[in-house]
């Protein structure tokens, strides 16, 4: 698949999520345990999303397989934490990004694909990044993903 990689400013955005500390590998078995807290706290919680979607932010540790996570939801505004469910937001920041129409396994070749454009632009990245999940077709299930890197 081919991606179109662009460079936008950011605004900030509220999130309501469920920060964690994992590995790549325990990563795949862990996110959606992590969205399921974030969800029942929203259904607890009237008024606090309208329409907004699924995000995953990360941000790298120590080593290449170790990565610091936020699971949630984009939301209205800023609230009290709630258990394991924090206010958070997505950065507002200038960041390289580009959109994924194809499957979710596929993901990893628009991160690819990012980092890609940012070498060929000697563009330099914090290792900051995130996904922001579109609102899935009725028909086909299939829904697009927005992918981010924040530039340096």
């Amino acid at each position: 698949m081919a991606y179109r990689v662009t460079v936008e400013r950011t605004t900030v955005c509220p999130t309501a999520v469920v920060m964690a500390d994992t590995t790549w590998r325990e990563f795949r078995a862990l996110w959606p345990k992590l969205l399921d807290e974030v969800w029942a706290f929203l259904r607890a919680t009237p008024g606090l999303r309208t329409d907004g979607h699924n995000v995953m932010l990360y941000r790298n540790k120590v080593s290449d397989s170790e990565v610091a996570v936020e699971v949630g939801v984009q939301v209205t505004k800023s609230f009290q934490s709630k258990g394991r469910v924090a206010a958070s937001t997505l950065p507002a920041t200038e960041a390289a990004t580009t959109l994924h129409a194809g499957t979710p396994a596929e993901l990893g070749a628009a991160h690819l694909a990012v980092l890609a454009w940012c070498r060929e632009q000697r563009r330099e990245v914090t290792g900051v990044r995130w996904e922001i999940y579109g609102d899935p077709d009725a028909q086909t299930g299939h829904f697009d993903v927005a992918v981010f890197w924040q530039l340096a």
